[in-house]
């Protein structure tokens, strides 16, 4: 009987300790919510709108033609009115100056300043880009027009003057023994300039030393070196002792004169080529060396192709330099009228030096074949630009 009711009143205990525990437990709180109002269309930041500074607007046009009319009227009116001047030179500085001024003050009426100061130096550089251009065209023209006479005639192609008379028409006689003077002697210098002018400039890059900075001394030296100091150079050291003689008379030669328009072309395309190969990213060459190519391959096979563009215009430069020689040609390989196919006997003149001795003569005729000379010299030039840019463009795009 007694154990019975003890096992009653345990019961109710352990049931009543259950809800104890349940009510101790924290009551959870809700999270709080931040509510971001929207923003309204009308009080968004617009962006900022681009500024084409080298777009061409009808304005930009209306102000440079405009800004140049004026100022052609206002220094015609200084000119004419104002003051006593008539020299052309001075009406175009004028008339410049003033153009510059009041397209200045009209571009700053539509543009902020960094769009001024663009057209500006665009303005500037564009009007230098003219004359450039415009002393070109002259030169070119007027060579054309003065030998436009001569330049017609096939004979003046095909033949040389050693039976031309000054007083002969341009149907007689020609300047075919200039044009064959001036084609070997370029050529030899161009066999002899080329390989060491080049070699020098990687010489130059790839061990650099007190040597290379002497060779670099004395190469920008040389590049205003006069020519008739070249030329006497070369008379005195080879053709003095070493030229060829009949009755105690000295007979130069085109080599000698090719030797000498090489040490005019050698410093300039030493110094074209050296700051074309510093230009070589030099990436390309640690790429090379870190997958084991020496120096030598290295040189071969990625800066000289790398700069092939580069080297070529210093050639080209080089080439025009030789090419318009004069002294150097009349010290050391005289003034012939015939055709001379043999460098090393007998004078050969050139197209520069038969230039220089045509437009000298009294004869209009001579005069005439002068200029027309000079315009196929400059054909010649053009036709050996293009040549080289060709080729250095085919041989890039096989090499790529």
């Amino acid at each position: 009987m007694s154990a019975a009711p003890s096992t009653v009143v345990t019961a109710p205990a352990t049931t009543a300790t259950a809800p104890a525990t349940t009510a101790t437990a924290p009551a959870a709180t809700p999270a709080a919510t931040t509510v971001v109002a929207p923003v309204e269309p009308a009080l968004a930041a617009t962006p900022e709108p681009r500024r084409r500074v080298h777009a061409i607007l009808r304005e930009d046009v209306f102000a440079l033609v405009g800004s140049l009319i004026a100022a052609v009227a206002t220094t015609a009116v200084i000119f004419v009115w104002l003051a006593p001047f008539d020299n052309p030179v001075g009406f175009v500085l004028c008339a410049y100056v003033l153009f510059l001024l009041i397209y200045r003050i009209t571009l700053s009426q539509d543009h902020d300043r960094p769009a001024v100061r663009d057209r500006m130096v665009a303005a500037v550089v564009a009007s230098l880009a003219l004359v450039l251009l415009g002393t070109m065209a002259h030169v070119v023209g007027f060579a054309l027009v003065n030998g436009r006479r001569a330049l017609p005639h096939w004979n003046f192609y095909s033949q040389d003057i050693h039976l031309t008379a000054p007083q002969d028409p341009l149907t007689k006689g020609g300047i075919e023994h200039a044009v064959v003077g001036t084609l070997i002697e370029i050529s030899i210098a161009l066999a002899i300039t080329v390989p060491l002018g080049v070699l020098t400039a990687v010489m130059l890059n790839e061990i650099p030393g007190r040597v290379s900075r002497l060779v670099r001394t004395i190469t920008e030296a040389a590049t205003a070196l006069p020519s008739i100091v070249a030329g006497l150079f070369i008379y005195a050291t080879l053709l003095v002792p070493f030229g060829h003689r009949t009755s105690g008379v000295l007979h130069p030669g085109g080599l000698a004169a090719a030797i000498a328009i090489s040490v005019m072309m050698l410093p300039i395309i030493i110094r074209a080529s050296d700051v074309v190969l510093r230009l070589t990213p030099g990436s390309l060459k640690e790429a090379s060396y870190a997958l084991g190519a020496g120096q030598w391959s290295t040189v071969w096979r990625v800066t000289l192709p790398t700069a092939r563009s580069g080297l070529t215009t210093a050639v080209i430069l080089g080439t025009a330099r030789g090419l318009g020689e004069t002294s150097p040609v009349l010290l050391c390989a005289g003034l012939a009228r015939n055709t001379n196919w043999d460098p090393t006997h007998d004078p050969m003149t050139s197209l520069p030096l038969f230039v220089f001795n045509a437009v000298r003569s009294p004869e209009p005729g001579m005069i005439a074949r002068g200029y027309g000379a000079a315009a196929v010299l400059l054909v010649i030039v053009l036709v050996l630009f293009t040549t080289a840019r060709l080729l250095a463009r085919r041989n890039r795009s096989l090499t790529s």
